[in-house]
Order: structure tokens, then C-alpha cells, then sequence
């Protein structure tokens, strides 16, 4: 086995939204390099960002530059491209000692699961596409060393500056349509509390399955009302869609896996954190 350094660390998909937010977190502490693939001209002439389509290249050239000590797997896209490499990410762990395969995996490796919140250690059952792509890269890790892996399971991802609440506040503007599903119960969190855990998870050399959610619930519906009145004195239309008749669940929750107090969040501070009047820009996503 080779011998890499122990203080280097590669994100894979630094350019999207929760790859950024890990790249703000980690790079005054470590030595952090990270992949884009669309051509941002702020990151051509920049030497810890390297261009990377799945979809065309292997991703051993990038190791083979940085050498990576733990490797942080932010990337999304094609599903079949995204399971090759992280097969080649498995095989490259095996060949590197000391080398450790972070995964940034979903709450919809549970989404074939409805009538109870899901914790660390029960077993995954998908019904969606995104769900099942999931889950088979969680399984490529699993067969490799526990000492060697983490997968880490994300709820509802908000904050000023997500994806969603851009979308939240573009249908307020334009007075559109927005989703709500009154009988679904989700965790959530903010792209900046990930970003803190996993800082957390990769100077504790932590490994095995963490939920990194809010430690309570909430109804999707009430979620995005109360953020809406927050927000704005204004409505979006919202349209509300009843997938099944009683309540279900695609909320995971941290049990097995608990991180310290500080690095936890709730429903509340998640709302907070996502509607920052002050911090509210002009949102590029």
C-alpha cells in the first residue's frame, strides 16, 4: 500500500452549493483541493480546482495529482457515471493506506419507508430512482474496511443562499406555484451545519453511517408557510399534494451517531438561518 498525506483533503463537486459550503469550512484548516465541471471562469487559472465531467473522465487523474488523505464525495449527475467512480474511489481507498471515503448520500435511501422517522441503523428501502442511486453507491462502501468510510445522510438542505429557497422566493415574486406536501414529515438542516459536522467528523476520524439532520420534525407544508412568512408579506400560490391519504415520513433522524450539542440544529434554527434578512443576496443558482 502507498503512503499518502495526512492533511489533504479532495471534494468532489466544490462547486455546488454544499461543496462550496465545505470548501469555505475546511480550507483555512486544511489542505483542500476540489473538482467543478462546468467552465467557471473564476476557477480555470485556479491550481486547487480541477475540471472534471463523470461523465467523460476517470477520476484517477485527479487523485494521481492530489493525493488525497480523506476524499469527500459532493458530486451529483449521471447515475451510472457517478456509480463507476465511486467504485474507482472504493478501489483507490483499498490501494492507499490511511485514506478515508467520505459519502454525501440522502433521506430518500429511505423513501420506499413511510410509516416511521429513520435512524442509522435500519434498513434502507428505496423507491425512487434518485433513492436506489443511492443506495447502491452507499453499498459499494460498505463492502470496504468501517475504518475507511463514512456515509453521511442528508434531509431537506436549506439556507439563505440554497437552492430551494431561491426557488421559494422566485414563486413569492411572480406569485406562482409552489409545492407543499401537507402529510409528509421531513427533517431538514443548512449547508453550513453540514459543512461544520463533517469538519467535525474529519478531525474526530470518525466513520460508519451519521445523520446529519435536525434532531426534530415538521411538517412540509408548515415548514415552507412559516419560512414564507419570514420572508415576505407576500404569498406564492401554494399547491398542495397529497401523494397518500394518512401521514408518512421521510425524515431520518441521528440516534446510533449523535454528534456533540454544538454541532447539532433544530427545525427552528434551520428557519432562522434560512431567512437572514441581512444576508439575503442575489442568489445565482
Amino acid at each position: 500500500m502507498k503512503q499518502i498525506p495526512q492533511n489533504r483533503i479532495l471534494i468532489i463537486g466544490a462547486s455546488g452549493f454544499i461543496g462550496h459550503a465545505l470548501y469555505k469550512e475546511l480550507q483555512s484548516y486544511f489542505d483542500v483541493y476540489g473538482t467543478y465541471c462546468n467552465d467557471i471562469k473564476d476557477l480555470r487559472d485556479n491550481k486547487v480546482f480541477f475540471r472534471f465531467d463523470v461523465t467523460k473522465q476517470t477520476i484517477l487523474e485527479v487523485l494521481a495529482e492530489v493525493k488525497p488523505c480523506v476524499i469527500i464525495s459532493s458530486l451529483t449527475g449521471d447515475f451510472a457515471s457517478l456509480r463507476t467512480m465511486h467504485q474507482t474511489l472504493a478501489n483507490y481507498v483499498l490501494t492507499n493506506e490511511g485514506t478515508r471515503l467520505l459519502f454525501l448520500s440522502s433521506a430518500a435511501v429511505f423513501d420506499g419507508k413511510f410509516a416511521y422517522p429513520s435512524y442509522e441503523n435500519d434498513l434502507p428501502m428505496a423507491e425512487s430512482d434518485y433513492g436506489k442511486h443511492k443506495l447502491a453507491i452507499e453499498k459499494i462502501l460498505r463492502e470496504l474496511p468501517k475504518e475507511t468510510y463514512a456515509i453521511l445522510r442528508l434531509p431537506t438542505v436549506l439556507g439563505v443562499n440554497s437552492p430551494t429557497i431561491f426557488q421559494l422566493k422566485q414563486t413569492i415574486k411572480h406569485h406562482a406555484s409552489f409545492e407543499v406536501y401537507p402529510n409528509l414529515i421531513i427533517t431538514v438542516t443548512t449547508a453550513n451545519k453540514i459543512a461544520q459536522q463533517i469538519h467535525y467528523i474529519i478531525n474526530q476520524r470518525l466513520t460508519g453511517i451519521f445523520h446529519l439532520a435536525s434532531s426534530d420534525m415538521v411538517h412540509h407544508e408548515d415548514l415552507f408557510r412559516e419560512l414564507t412568512d419570514k420572508l415576505s408579506n407576500k404569498l406564492p400560490i401554494f399547491k398542495r399534494v397529497f401523494s397518500r391519504n394518512e401521514e408518512s415520513y421521510l425524515a431520518i433522524l441521528p440516534k446510533e451517531n449523535k454528534l456533540p450539542k454544538q454541532y447539532r440544529i433544530s427545525v427552528a434554527e434551520v428557519i432562522e438561518d434560512s431567512t437572514l434578512k441581512e444576508e439575503i443576496s442575489t442568489l445565482k443558482y
